[in-house]
């Protein structure tokens, strides 16, 4: 019998790739989107099956984490046998802009999906799969990181994820579902969106590199990050809904980088050296060298700047994930432990030959567990 997953937040990074993921191994997969005046889906448009062909098995419905009548209705038309809570208000930042909106979608939306499980009688049908943080960790109580730490959470996005990690784990003991968290570290890839810190990093050096723009302004360029990538995590996700019983796992590479270290690799990927001078918020990056005639990038530049505006009110400072355990258990495929991944620095940035070079510095892979193809 063919398996139905049902996937929140689909239209992003982890369910774009995941829809693909799952759609390769014979699943009928079908999403949840909020209705927007835009469609806001050209990370999954390779995947859309017109709605006229019978048999197809990439269906989309309108829904939203905030409207549990919604929610119902899907799941008990869909009936699926999995379902990924992808979903949420998933920038920090914002979070402190918009504390309200992020705890009811991220916070409660986890509950009111786990409650039409319920309503519905589908407990031992479903499995649940909860997108969870390393944000929950925050003020951190040990390096590295493990499922056995402690959380203290520094933001409202953290805050809303720990509600919805505990509910995920009381719905578990107290019904006998099988639901389970992933807290996932940080992961990227080429489709990440552009406001995250990695995308804003790599378009940035590569406009610079062509002339397009004079200078990245960043926050924190001491924070630490164990940072992987999407493809990866997403084959993990699933991997958690296949075993006997439900379990936590933390999903992470067990190496972690400074935004300063990425910053320079991403610009030595573009044959840009640079030269750090100052600290804190007076730190600035200096152009040493630039391959390439062609660009106008002269020695000598300044090209990166820290702006206190993108300081978190509570800032967390370092993340690392222990993967020990995922891997005992086999959930870390062989081919998955990590090699060198960043330390070689981003793999590359390209521009397409069909748009504009200042859309597309696609940044292809850093912090893997194996070469990702972009």
């Amino acid at each position: 019998m063919k398996k139905i997953a049902l996937i929140t937040g689909i239209t992003g990074q982890d369910g774009a790739y995941l829809a693909e993921f799952l759609l390769k191994k014979g699943y009928e997969v079908h999403g949840i989107k909020r209705r927007t005046s835009l469609f806001n889906t050209d990370r999954i448009d390779h995947l859309y099956q017109d709605p006229h062909i019978e048999g197809r098995n990439f269906i989309l419905h309108y829904g939203d984490l905030t409207d549990s009548t919604s929610l119902i209705r899907i799941i008990q038309q869909v009936k699926p046998h999995e379902i990924y809570n992808l979903a949420a208000q998933s920038h920090v930042a914002v979070s402190f802009e918009e504390p309200e909106y992020t705890a009811n979608a991220d916070g409660i939306g986890a509950l009111r999906i786990l409650e039409a499980i319920r309503i519905l009688g589908m407990e031992k049908t479903t499995r649940f799969y909860q997108a969870s943080t390393s944000e929950l960790y925050g003020l951190v109580q040990e390096i590295p990181q493990r499922e056995t730490t402690p959380f203290y959470p520094r933001s409202p996005y953290a805050v809303a994820k720990l509600y919805a990690y505990w509910i995920t784990v009381n719905y578990r003991e107290a019904y006998g579902m099988y639901a389970c968290n992933g807290i996932l570290f940080n992961h990227e890839s080429p489709v990440r969106g552009e406001t995250f810190v990695t995308r804003k990093i790599t378009r940035a050096v590569a406009r610079i590199k062509l002339g397009l723009q004079d200078c990245l302004y960043l926050g924190n360029m001491d924070a630490l990050r164990d940072w992987g990538h999407a493809r990866d995590y997403v084959e993990m996700q699933w991997l958690m809904l296949q075993q006997d019983k439900p379990e936590d796992f933390v999903i992470a590479t067990g190496v972690q980088f400074s935004v300063r270290q990425f910053v320079d690799a991403a610009a030595r990927e573009l044959g840009i050296t640079l030269r750090w001078e100052g600290s804190g918020v007076d730190e600035i990056g200096i152009v040493v060298s630039n391959d390439g005639d062609e660009s106008p990038l002269k020695p000598g530049q300044v090209v990166v700047r820290v702006d206190p505006r993108y300081f978190r009110p509570t800032e967390v400072e370092t993340l690392l994930g222990d993967p020990t355990r995922p891997r005992k258990t086999r959930l870390v495929p062989e081919n998955h432990l990590p090699g060198a991944g960043f330390r070689n620095g981003p793999q590359r940035l390209r521009t397409g030959p069909s748009r504009p070079p200042d859309q597309i510095p696609w940044f292809q892979g850093h912090g893997l567990f194996r070469v990702i193809r972009p």
